[in-house]
């Protein structure tokens, strides 16, 4: 089996030229994790995620400290936004390389790259680099898993 057979191929996309304020409304209608960008051409240039939006709001010295266990409240921090000078700028200064699989991709060999990068999601391109998919660690996971039931 391959990515394509387990991948969500009706993917919300967006072009470059889409601000932060517009992306982060993006990701509250469609309730998702990771969106690629796409140039005209549907050719996959980046992506970001929810998580690369929420590191506007958390306070710098979260980066700074190993263990967040005593801070039990983040006080007036956590009713702060970014400012708009922030939200309107193109998602091209947040955006970030896309770590991607072909279509042909083993699901193995995908999981253990999102394993190993850390990704939740992963797109899945064409071999001219046209966003075809996204697979989730769940969509590989219980592909493998379905193939156990035929195991004597």
């Amino acid at each position: 089996m391959n990515i394509s057979e387990c991948m969500k191929r009706n993917v919300v996309s967006i072009p470059e030229t889409t601000t932060v304020r517009e992306v982060a409304s993006v990701f509250v209608k469609h309730h998702i994790g990771l969106l690629p960008i796409v140039d005209e051409n549907k050719k996959l240039v980046g992506v970001i995620g929810v998580r690369d939006l929420l590191s506007l709001e958390l306070p710098d010295f979260v980066s700074f400290i190993a263990d967040l266990d005593f801070v039990h409240d983040f006080g007036a921090v956590e009713d702060t936004r970014p400012s708009s000078k922030v939200l309107d700028q193109s998602i091209q200064t947040l955006m970030k390389p896309a770590i991607t699989v072909p279509e042909n991709s083993g699901l193995l060999r995908a999981y253990a790259l999102m394993l190993q990068h850390g990704l939740h999601d992963m797109p899945v391109v064409s071999p001219d680099d046209i966003l075809l998919g996204v697979a989730s660690r769940v969509d590989i996971g219980t592909a493998i898993l379905s193939t156990w039931a035929k195991v004597d």
